[in-house]
């Protein structure tokens, strides 16, 4: 049994599916949802966007609302979670805090990419699993 089980989200389907498992299959004394914002967003190639301030405190905002929606969701489904913000390159981030956290297990979404998606963009997941001194359990979605 996992004593405290940390769950790396974003916005995406597949991080929602690896939340609800871990808070529906896993018997947690507490559960940690964490989300890692980027300080650089990969997709933004304009100096603006990376220096703006204004930019960068509506990541912020974003970020928070996220850590809200997951908050209503384990309510939703019954459970206790404690949120994180981190800050940094999120396979690094999430390793790390899993460490400072004293979290026992990682559940973690993934997209399933095989093939050249996979070699191109990378996989959180798969860094995280090849990372950390603790045990990962990568939920997948395959579509």
């Amino acid at each position: 049994m996992a004593k405290k089980v940390l769950v790396p989200v974003d916005s995406s389907e597949h991080s929602r599916q690896a939340f609800q498992v871990a808070a529906t299959e896993f018997d947690a004394s507490e559960l940690v949802v964490l989300h890692v914002l980027e300080p650089f967003d990969v997709y933004a190639v304009t100096e603006q966007a990376v220096w703006d301030e204004e930019y960068l405190e509506g990541r912020e905002r974003d970020a928070e609302q996220l850590l809200e929606e997951y908050e209503a969701l384990a309510d939703e489904l019954g459970v206790s979670i404690e949120t994180v913000l981190a800050r940094g390159s999120p396979a690094r981030e999430i390793v790390r805090s899993a460490g400072n956290l004293g979290a026992d297990h990682i559940v973690i979404g993934s997209r399933g990419r095989t093939g050249i998606g996979r070699v191109l963009l990378g996989s959180v997941a798969e860094t995280v699993a090849k990372r950390a001194p603790i045990t990962v359990t990568i939920v997948r979605d395959e579509g």
